[in-house]
């Protein structure tokens, strides 16, 4: 199912469009989208939302050895960015030089290739973050 055209398109509202949930109760956003505010419980009321574009990174690595169907990319960055609303998101960091990548850097979406089943297969594509000025 890797390179499977429905799984993709079943995931296309957090994948492509950095989809999620806002809880109008407590005022917290999440990424990606919950059925159940894990603050408030039943009383929490989920709205769905587009999450900002923008953000902070919070904490990154460097990635020297990684997983299958990753390893020609590296080395690469992962980062835990904290979004405009306060949601975080574990995202790749693309198009940056690696002295711009530092806690506090602010960051923007980014739509980039994430992969291909094979030769022939499905390609998808995901949000993936890039340091901005």
């Amino acid at each position: 199912m890797k390179g499977s055209a429905p799984l993709n398109w079943r995931r296309f509202p957090e994948r492509y469009n950095l989809h999620g949930s806002y809880c109008e109760n407590c005022g917290t956003a999440f990424f990606p989208g919950r059925a159940i505010c894990p603050n408030c419980r039943r009383k929490g009321k989920l709205i769905e939302q587009d999450m900002p574009r923008t953000g902070r990174i919070i904490s990154f690595t460097k990635v020297h050895v990684a997983p299958s169907g990753f390893r020609h990319e590296t080395p690469y960055h992962l980062a835990i960015i904290e979004l405009e609303n306060k949601a975080r998101v574990l995202s790749q960091i693309v198009d940056s030089e690696d002295k711009a990548i530092k806690i506090g850097a602010k960051v923007k979406k980014a739509f980039r290739r994430m992969g291909q089943a094979d030769k022939y297969g499905t390609i998808t594509y995901a949000f993936k973050f890039r340091v901005v000025d």
